[in-house]
């Protein structure tokens, strides 16, 4: 009876004592309590944990990604829209982490949620489709700024897609078009423009050579006897009109 009490001893005190050896990887942590209050960090590598004094929590430093739900809002100008988006994080003070909030991933997770709805909400849809990169970086900073007492650190936050109504679309596209219709307007008018200055120009030119009016004259005939149609319109000067008609009018009195 006294070998066997001595056995069942020796067995839990070996027991203990292998229990007391904690190995930690490279990216883990662990959070030392002595009696409920906190003790130190300790890790990574093999460390000792005295059983029933001390407790420990393990914290992993690794990147983590969330990936946030999908979120109906209302843009600025009044147009429903769903978005989903992505978060990288990873915990830098692992005391933090544990100390001071409950469940750092889930509330990592709630506050990436209403912080989405809550800033895209005060921008258009416009910005919302070609402005992804400011809105990432103001996301980001404010949950670096509401996740920094918790030890946490975001790396960077991404939207991924925003889901619109088909009505949408289609009034998205009536306005690309109507977008490229007064565009092109706008450059044939800059085109007219152009053309008109480049008129004045030759005008001004061949006012200073009168000699030059009939050399271009000339120039036209033959471009046009060398066209092989059946009707030629063939041009006058409209200073032979003028002379025609002074003639004219002056035989008549």
């Amino acid at each position: 009876m006294i070998t066997y009490s001595l056995a069942t001893i020796v067995v839990l005190v070996l027991v203990l004592i292998i229990s007391m050896f904690r190995v930690l990887r490279e990216y883990e942590r662990a959070v030392v309590f002595l009696l409920g209050r906190f003790y130190e960090v300790k890790g990574p590598g093999l460390i000792i944990i005295i059983p029933i004094i001390q407790q420990m929590v393990r914290v992993d430093l690794r990147t983590i990604v969330l990936d946030v739900p999908t979120q109906d809002l209302i843009t600025k100008d009044n147009v429903s829209v769903k978005v989903n988006a992505v978060v990288y994080f990873r915990v830098i003070d692992p005391k933090m982490a544990i100390i001071n909030v409950e469940n750092y991933l889930e509330a990592t997770s709630q506050l990436s949620q209403t912080t989405l709805r809550s800033v895209l909400g005060q921008h258009e849809l416009d910005e919302l489709l070609s402005a992804r990169d400011e809105l990432n970086k103001d996301l980001q900073g404010i949950l670096d700024m509401h996740t920094d007492n918790w030890g946490i650190k975001i790396a960077n936050v991404e939207i991924k897609h925003v889901d619109l109504d088909d009505s949408m679309v289609r009034a998205l596209a009536r306005q690309a078009e109507a977008e490229r219709s007064r565009r092109a307007k706008v450059i044939h008018a800059t085109g007219e423009l152009e053309a008109s200055k480049k008129l004045m120009e030759a005008a001004e030119v061949l006012n200073k050579a009168p000699n030059a009016i009939q050399l271009r004259y000339l120039q036209t005939l033959t471009e046009i006897a060398n066209d092989r149609t059946s009707t030629i319109v063939f041009p006058l000067p409209i200073d032979l009109v003028d002379k025609v008609k002074n003639i004219v009018n002056r035989n008549n009195e």
